[in-house]
């Protein structure tokens, strides 16, 4: 079966930081790209950070480039999204999610997603 795992959410303060986590089972990361999601309240879902190409291009929204990494650990079958300087607007429910080797953007392929975690931002 494939699975993916989130871990890592939770409350932290304006302009701290934050390390989400997803790993996968039944697919390798590489493979089959991932991507990471947030739906923040009254808004829709968004793809902000992805892995586009085989090689490890990315994507990012700009809503988030420059404060966002994301990173993979093939070893672990694990994808990463490290979040900087975290501001109020971040406040969301973070997805990971298959997405396609596109090569320029976030699109959701296989329909494979992780449970979801809140994240606040709030002093």
């Amino acid at each position: 079966q494939v699975q993916l795992v989130q871990s890592g959410g939770g409350l932290v303060q304006p302009g701290g930081s934050l390390r989400l986590s997803c790993t996968a089972s039944g697919i390798s990361v590489e493979s089959y790209a991932i991507g990471w999601f947030r739906q923040a309240p009254g808004k829709e879902r968004e793809g902000i950070a992805c892995f586009v190409k085989y090689d490890g291009t990315t994507y990012y929204d700009d809503s988030v480039k420059g404060r966002f990494n994301i990173s993979r650990d093939m070893a672990r079958n694990t994808v990463y999204l490290q979040m900087n300087s975290l501001g109020p607007e971040d406040t969301a429910v973070y997805f990971c999610a298959t997405v396609a080797y596109s090569g320029y953007r976030c699109l959701s392929m296989y329909d494979y997603w992780g449970q979801g975690t809140q994240v606040t931002v709030s002093s």
